[in-house]
């Protein structure tokens, strides 16, 4: 009997319940809200779901994210190696390669001004790098958070490990990657806020047709620039621009196959997974996490709202050729932004069609981020 009762009491001690603290059920909450977000809601469901499962995961089961260092044994927990691949800029530069191959870079060489656009909304990324160093954060820390500000997952992660904040790395990833899934309900009150009906309702001319040739010399070049000025952008922008050359050339069918599909999907998983497991009670029920969701969202707001007006300013300057709300396409949610910015103009005409005007500034705010993220590098010596 005392051998039945000693082995019931350590197979309850070994289960999660005695081990839960109150924020561990904090963030299953949260996790499962992301759940609904994701499943019922349609919100980004290749994003939230993986970030969510993850976030359950470590909150149930904390050894899943265990470093080697912590171990009895020498083993890591499952999760702790795919975070390392996140440390080590492996998987935001992979996801980077996907979004190029999947891209098409026609409307932004179609129309050169969109660069203006995807550069007005990085005003964001400074805003939210002002705004944190007030708030008490390091420089570097700042940098990292900033990043948030473009709604690009990948490159948040990227910075942050490159500047060694590793610490605030999970509620950097979560913010933006979460500001991403929600997109759709963050920017139209914003975009018809500052806009008219009557701009809403502008009609843009069709875009001229893209040579073969254009499409192919476009990433290369944009590489060769791009690097030669910040080098340190090479990982992103370069394999950007490899995923896209892959996608133009004609010649790499199976690759821009992979790249495009079984890659990116694994490397959505891996990426998804480990990042949701940074978000531990421990590490996220914190008041500098508070000040990065925050600092994201003011960010974010104000990447849009600085893309929607600098779209203003062409659309007088041009003579009222030029919508307004594709400016807000200049964050790098690609392709959400511009879907949005296609969305709300047809709900101020049905026969508006603004997809292909809003990649632009869409395409040309991925490449905007990478920068930013550059010359935060570069600020700091960093290699």
């Amino acid at each position: 009997m005392e051998y039945i009762t000693s082995t019931l009491g350590n197979l309850m001690d070994q289960t999660a319940f005695f081990n839960l603290t109150w924020g561990n059920y904090v963030m299953i909450a949260v996790a499962c809200g992301f759940l609904y977000l994701a499943i019922r809601k349609g919100f980004e469901p290749l994003l939230l779901v993986p970030i969510a499962f993850g976030m359950l995961l470590v909150n149930i089961y904390p050894d899943i994210m265990l470093s080697i260092e912590e171990s009895s044994n020498g083993v890591g927990g499952l999760l702790h190696y795919f975070y390392l691949l996140d440390e080590w800029a492996i998987l935001p530069s992979l996801i980077f390669m996907g979004v190029g191959a999947m891209t098409d870079f026609g409307p932004l060489i179609a129309n050169p001004k969109s660069f203006l656009l995807g550069a007005a909304a990085q005003f964001g990324i400074f805003a939210a790098y002002l705004g944190a160093m007030a708030m008490g954060f390091s420089d570097k820390a700042a940098a990292a958070i900033s990043i948030i500000g473009g709604a690009d997952g990948p490159t948040s992660i990227f910075l942050a490990g490159k500047l060694q904040q590793t610490a605030i790395l999970g509620p950097i990833a979560v913010a933006a990657y979460s500001y991403m899934s929600l997109v759709p309900i963050i920017q139209p009150p914003i975009m018809k806020l500052l806009t008219t009906e009557e701009e809403r309702k502008i009609k843009m001319e069709q875009l001229r047709p893209v040579s073969q040739l254009e499409k192919i010399l476009f990433p290369i070049i944009i590489t060769i620039v791009v690097s030669l000025i910040l080098p340190t952008t090479a990982p992103l922008v370069g394999m950007l621009m490899l995923g896209n050359l892959f996608k133009e050339c004609g010649v790499v069918r199976q690759l821009t196959e992979t790249a495009s599909n079984a890659l990116m999907y694994i490397v959505v998983i891996l990426l998804g997974t480990s990042v949701g497991a940074t978000t531990s009670a421990e590490a996220f029920l914190n008041m500098d996490t508070l000040k990065i969701v925050a600092l994201g969202l003011v960010a974010f707001a104000f990447g849009t709202a600085a893309g929607v007006l600098f779209g203003k300013l062409m659309c007088k300057v041009t003579g009222g050729k030029v919508n307004p709300l594709i400016g807000s396409a200049g964050v790098s949610a690609v392709p959400m932004a511009a879907r949005v910015s296609q969305k709300v103009g047809a709900e101020a005409d049905p026969t508006n069609f603004l997809l292909m005007h809003a990649m632009g500034p869409n395409v040309a705010g991925v490449i905007g981020t990478a920068v930013a993220a550059g010359t935060f590098m570069a600020i700091f010596g960093v290699k």
